[in-house]
């Protein structure tokens, strides 16, 4: 069944702040908010030590590192990591143009989840900005393969995702979440899904520089006999982990640089997959169009969306 799109770009009523760790460097850094034009997107702008920013657009075109996180730039100097959970939340909540100022190098994880970034810009709200959004329509399927890992775009009356992954430990094994992706949706099945992690690969991270910042307040933990260290457990009882999975690749997917409609499956992927996935599907334009509401209707079906003329119009360029 269809679902009901958003026909107008939003952005957030008014500024806001949070402070936290970034998973990867143990320091604190403070984000901060700011409300945006209409065609501005999300922009992360970097303070540096020198006193200049960096400054990117969150689109593919900026993505650097994949490895363990997403990464916006090139250089460690510059760059802006860990931004999926942000990106997942504004996708989710259907936040179009937005300036997110930090004063390091990585978005704070709170608690592992997007759910505080949720909570967040709820609490503030958004406003319509009276400019027609417009979205990617998938129109023929796109696929990639690494090894056993593969992902691939399918046309959709909507917007889903279908991810599974496998993982030689007990707990974890084979799971799969699917489903049509709203904001209640994501709301309630996804947003509070926590990044996760095996205690045998602690050393081996924090020998290379990386999860300096992890602890059991911001990840699940799973010990070398197979079984979850957080006192309070799961949060989804067995199947966090792949709804984690998801939240990332829904992260990931935001990196369009505009919202799709389509279908979004992959089995055993990570950041790499999804980005390389989302550069597939944009680097054919034979796979999508653009389109966008047909008429001052706040809320219309997917199916209703009509292609537009774009000339000069790559939201997911720089």
């Amino acid at each position: 069944m269809a679902i009901a799109l958003l026909g107008f770009q939003t952005t957030i009523a008014a500024p806001f702040s949070l402070t936290g760790t970034g998973v990867h460097s143990g320091k604190t850094v403070t984000i901060s908010f700011q409300p945006a034009e209409a065609g501005t997107g999300v922009v992360f702008v970097r303070q540096l030590e020198d006193g200049g920013i960096s400054e990117y657009r969150a689109v593919s075109a900026h993505v650097g590192n994949t490895d363990l996180c997403t990464v916006l730039g090139t250089s460690p100097a510059h760059s802006i990591a860990t931004i999926e959970h942000v990106m997942a939340a504004i996708y989710a909540l259907g936040l179009d143009n937005v300036v997110i100022e930090v004063d390091g190098a990585e978005m704070p994880i709170m608690d592992g989840s997007s759910e505080v970034f949720i909570d967040a810009i709820e609490q503030v709200g958004m406003v319509n900005l009276g400019v027609k959004r417009r979205y990617i329509r998938v129109i023929k399927p796109v696929r990639i393969e690494a090894g056993a890992s593969w992902a691939e775009f399918r046309p959709y009356d909507g917007t889903r995702f279908e991810v599974e992954i496998d993982f030689d430990s007990k707990l974890i094994g084979r799971q799969t979440w699917a489903g049509d992706l709203t904001a209640q949706s994501f709301k309630d099945e996804l947003s509070r899904a926590r990044t996760f992690g095996f205690m045998r690969d602690v050393e081996r991270l924090w020998a290379a520089g990386f999860a300096l910042g992890s602890s059991l307040e911001n990840s699940v933990v799973i010990s070398d006999d197979d079984t979850v260290i957080n006192v309070e457990g799961l949060r989804y009882e067995k199947d966090e982990f792949v709804r984690h999975k998801t939240l990332d690749a829904v992260g990931d997917l935001a990196l369009a640089g505009a919202q799709f409609i389509g279908c979004y499956r992959s089995y055993r992927g990570g950041h790499k997959l999804n980005a390389n996935a989302l550069k597939a599907l944009l680097s054919d334009p034979t796979a999508y169009e653009v389109v966008e509401a047909p008429s001052r209707d706040i809320r219309v079906r997917a199916r209703e969306f009509v292609p537009v003329q774009v000339a000069g119009f790559a939201p997911w360029s720089a």
